[in-house]
């Protein structure tokens, strides 16, 4: 565990290191595109910070394959190369797309490539445990058509609902958090070696989004950009092929002793097309969910739109901060909720639980302007605007901010302020590019004050 731990952290220090560099050359180079209409940010981006991504997956890699345990993964199989070389040309495809756009039937190539190369490496699909069956063996054609199948599908679900600050990282996040439990439960629980390149990869993962979200949460200082979400569901991808195609359920067997047992054992991974629907449900939910929509409209599936989930968490009333967090309760709930069943199913407990949670996240979702106020003693602790308004409401003064406000065009006048009766609020994202970021991005030399 403890060698598992470092290499998250690893991870997670360099992602979070390199996302400020990375940022700055995204400026630069001019990797902002325009504000779209189904956007929900109001100032330009940089994006690309797959880039910084993809240097803590290879700088978590090159720790892991130095550590005493956790590097017998490197020589006893090829799937942390299988990974690296298809995460290397799903990043190239992304940071193309991110800086140029690239076309979706082209990028949908591009990820079969990918996996096609996973597979030619050694990542696959071998068997599939049926029950009343057991293992089924699958002919090499029908493993390469499953496993490219799987790695597309999560690609483009992970790819589908990074619409939102900090929505991607942190789900997959949670995805990979539950899935490092199983995997790790699996590996060290029973003794199965199989196991350990999936925990390796999930714990990589878990790094790769811990230490890009601190820069991605509203307001984004950065976007990941497809060059990082497309990693992101590759990665998870792989862990889902590994542990699926890999591990023989006629091991767990033989430590449990019971069939019924390994099933239920078996259940998050039961087929390798059901994990990442019960990994991440909410993804492959609104990838379904946009396809059947933009195909009824007799549009492209992979035409965009605003009618995503978080689109329409917006729309009912949610912030953005609250729409996000209420993706991530979802992500969690059902997650953590098919793991917890993989170890007792039998368990009322588990039942229970997800059915008071299922319930709090029902009412959370119908009171989106629901603002809940704290004791003055704990104000200190939460944002400012759960906290006690001071003296007479701003309803009540309506022209105290206008009167204290300096006029457009005044020094000192807040120039991304919104015009109208929205003056005065800097609109979500503001904060992405500072002065000096501009001055870059329009091509001006900085300024520097030596007196």
């Amino acid at each position: 565990m403890r060698e598992y731990l470092l290499t998250l952290c690893v991870t997670a220090a360099v992602t979070y290191l390199l996302t400020g560099p990375v940022r700055k050359f995204a400026i630069a180079a001019g990797a902002m595109p325009e504000i779209r209409a189904r956007d929900v940010h109001r100032e330009p981006t940089p994006r690309l910070g797959g880039i910084a991504m993809f240097g803590g997956l290879c700088a978590g890699l090159l720790a892991a394959s130095q550590l005493t345990n956790v590097g017998d993964v490197f020589r006893l199989s090829d799937e942390p190369r299988a990974l690296l070389a298809g995460a290397g040309l799903i990043w190239l495809l992304g940071v193309l797309d991110d800086k140029w756009g690239v076309d979706a039937l082209i990028k949908l190539g591009g990820q079969m490539i990918a996996a096609g190369v996973m597979v030619w490496q050694g990542l696959t699909i071998l068997w599939l445990p049926v029950p009343g069956v057991g293992n089924v063996a699958l002919t090499p054609l029908q493993g390469t058509l499953l496993t490219v199948a799987v790695v597309v599908v999560t690609i483009n679900a992970v790819n589908f609902v990074d619409g939102l600050d900090g929505l991607a990282s942190g789900m997959v996040g949670i995805a990979a958090a539950a899935f490092f439990m199983y995997a790790y439960r699996i590996w060290y629980g029973y003794g199965i070696e199989a196991a350990a390149p999936a925990t390796l990869f999930a714990a990589v993962l878990m790094g790769m989004c811990l230490g890009f979200l601190p820069h991605n949460m509203h307001p984004a200082r950065i976007f990941m950009g497809d060059s990082g979400s497309m990693l992101i569901g590759l990665v998870l991808a792989a862990g889902a092929v590994s542990i699926t195609g890999q591990v023989d359920p006629d091991v767990i067997t033989d430590t449990t002793g019971s069939v019924k047992t390994t099933v239920q054992t078996m259940v998050p991974v039961y087929m390798p097309v059901l994990l990442p629907l019960t990994i991440i449900a909410v993804p492959i939910a609104d990838l379904v969910l946009a396809v059947v929509r933009r195909t009824w409209r007799g549009q492209s599936p992979f035409a965009a739109d605003r009618g995503h989930l978080h689109h329409r968490l917006l729309e009912i009333g949610h912030s953005h901060s609250r729409a996000v967090l209420i993706m991530y309760f979802w992500s969690a709930l059902i997650a953590f909720g098919a793991v917890a069943f993989s170890v007792r199913s039998s368990s009322l407990v588990i039942v229970l639980a997800i059915v008071l949670l299922s319930a709090v996240g029902l009412v959370i979702l119908l009171l989106p302007r629901f603002t809940p106020r704290v004791p003055h003693w704990a104000q200190r602790l939460v944002p400012p605007r759960y906290r006690a308004r001071r003296g007479p409401a701003a309803e009540e003064r309506p022209g105290a901010d206008a009167a204290q406000r300096p006029p457009a065009g005044a020094e000192g006048a807040d120039e991304d302020a919104l015009p109208g009766p929205e003056a005065g609020r800097r609109p979500a994202g503001a904060t992405a590019l500072g002065e000096y970021d501009r001055r870059v991005r329009d091509g001006r030399p900085r300024v520097e004050n030596r007196s």
